[in-house]
């Protein structure tokens, strides 16, 4: 049975380029444009939207999705709103795939089974959270799996040869590749680097692999792209985001249109086959 990730990895793979994954918090800095984004996102050249679900103790988030996240549980948003605004999304986009990221707390508060039926309803598509090794696997991955959703595992540039394997073994949908130590949005990789360590996890599967973790720019995503299956852009579209909202935070005219711009840049970048 094929999936809306299997779907989108294909069609890019068909068309000789790696397939750009954005990130944006749910609710940030509002509910409306929020969703705004995730509409619009597609359009704009976005293949997969990760959208994150905002805690108050986001420890493996740097400073602009730590605030991103309190921005968002300030204007109310809960994990309940995020669903509900996935299933809105599914209402006009039956093809993006989209990914629920975040930490096993709000989770587990739900209650894992509401939760994943809740998910499963609404139209998401994988889970990536980060807080639970495979040890844990019998907490959520497993019953996200048997749920039918993806259950997406980060491996890092300590991940070594004994520990990758675990870390794979019930990984589905992608592999999230993390090109620099540390938390989100604090570095840039080492290019060089990169396509070496992608080439190192795909002799141990079939999955894509996508790069994370510093990109900023076009040309970032350009460098990491010719050595990926996928690239992925969070820490720079909420920083777009945060610099167009007002002295009290709200969102502005430019909100939505800036961020958009930068995921079109980010796009053309990818698909620029020199």
């Amino acid at each position: 049975m094929t999936t809306r990730l299997f779907d989108t990895f294909s069609t890019v793979a068909s068309e000789k380029r790696a397939a750009l994954v954005t990130y944006i918090m749910a609710g940030d800095p509002d509910r409306e444009t929020a969703r705004a984004l995730l509409e619009s996102l597609p359009a704009a050249g976005s293949d997969i939207i990760e959208f994150g679900m905002p805690f108050s103790d986001p420890m493996a988030d740097g400073p602009a999705i730590q605030k991103a996240g309190l921005r968002a549980l300030k204007a109310g948003q809960t994990l309940r709103k995020t669903l509900e605004d996935i299933a809105w999304f599914r209402t006009i986009n039956s093809i993006t795939p989209v990914i629920l990221m975040g930490y096993y707390n709000p989770v587990y508060v739900c209650g894992v089974e509401t939760f994943l039926n809740d998910a499963k309803k609404a139209g998401v598509d994988g889970l990536i959270i980060v807080d639970l090794p495979p040890e844990e696997d019998s907490e959520l991955c497993l019953p996200a799996l048997k749920a039918g959703l993806s259950f997406i595992r980060l491996a890092t540039p300590t991940t070594d040869e004994a520990r990758l394997p675990k870390v794979l073994s019930n990984t589905s949908g992608f592999v999230y590749y993390v090109s620099i130590n540390g938390i989100t949005g604090t570095a840039t990789p080492d290019y060089s680097l990169v396509s070496a360590a992608v080439a190192r996890i795909k002799r141990h599967t079939d999955l894509p692999v996508v790069v994370g973790f510093g990109v900023k720019t076009p040309e970032d995503a350009k460098a990491i792209s010719k050595g990926a299956e996928g690239v992925v852009v969070g820490s720079a579209l909420i920083d777009c985001l945060q610099k167009s909202l007002d002295e009290t935070g709200q969102a502005t005219p430019d909100t939505v249109k800036n961020v958009l711009d930068l995921v079109r840049s980010l796009a053309l970048a990818i698909k620029d086959k020199g």
